[in-house]
């Protein structure tokens, strides 16, 4: 019977392989949108893969305060790139 470590850990494994199909858009993307919303995409996921990763060490709260962190800095960066590309004209 698989217990719930192996369970996080093998969700967070397939969550690395999404990670990289985002990784592919953000690199490959036809548009500067794609791009930004393949990194806000990496960063989300990146995000869930810190949280089942305390729920694996069994130290949820020091992992939940990391990806708190983690989320704010990622959505001010994919508002600077936004606004950055706004005000060359590039979206």
């Amino acid at each position: 019977m698989v217990n719930m470590q192996q369970f996080f850990m093998g969700v967070s494994i397939a969550l690395s392989f999404l990670v990289l199909l985002c990784l592919y858009r953000a690199i490959l993307g036809p548009f500067i949108t794609n791009r930004i919303v393949g990194v806000g995409a990496i960063g989300t996921k990146t995000l869930i893969v810190l949280l089942l990763m305390g729920f694996i060490y069994d130290r949820v709260d020091m992992f939940v305060d990391i990806s708190i962190v983690y989320a704010l800095l990622n959505f001010i960066g994919t508002l600077a790139a936004a606004k950055y590309f706004e005000m060359r004209g590039e979206v």
